[in-house]
């Protein structure tokens, strides 16, 4: 599939999963995100969480390489398809990329226009898209 395609498909799509890597084995978790320009941006925000110390954070200080994916399913299954972008994460907690990143989720989820994230911005340098899909449209 080419770039463009994967690029649009995660696009419309609301919700994404973030896999990152421990030294345990690999952690996979759903993320809400934005696509601005090269990367993909995720922050953390007020939804309860088990911790503040957050797994995803960590394992991204420790080994940056993620991958997202976005799917979906439907019983007719020539309309199924995938899309994962692979790249390096970085976490920022201010400045001008932080703050375009929580404009970019902001202008994507209304949640986030009454309540920007305070927690840090994940940010991924996608350096490759891969996707498939059971029929061209």
């Amino acid at each position: 599939m080419a770039t463009e395609e994967c690029r649009r498909l995660m696009e419309g799509e609301r919700v994404a999963r973030m896999a990152t890597c421990a030294a345990s084995g690999p952690h996979l978790v759903p993320i809400v995100f934005a696509i601005d320009g090269d990367r993909i941006v995720s922050a953390v925000d007020h939804k309860p969480k088990r911790t503040t110390r957050l797994k995803r954070i960590s394992n991204i200080l420790a080994n940056p390489a993620v991958s997202l994916l976005a799917d979906h399913y439907s019983e007719e299954w020539d309309r199924l398809w995938w899309v994962r972008a692979d790249g390096i994460a970085t976490i920022s907690e201010a400045g001008a990329s932080y703050h375009r990143a929580l404009d970019a989720l902001a202008d994507r989820y209304q949640q986030y226009r009454h309540h920007r994230p305070e927690g840090p911005v994940i940010e991924v340098a996608v350096e490759r898209w891969t996707g498939w899909r059971f029929s061209p449209e």
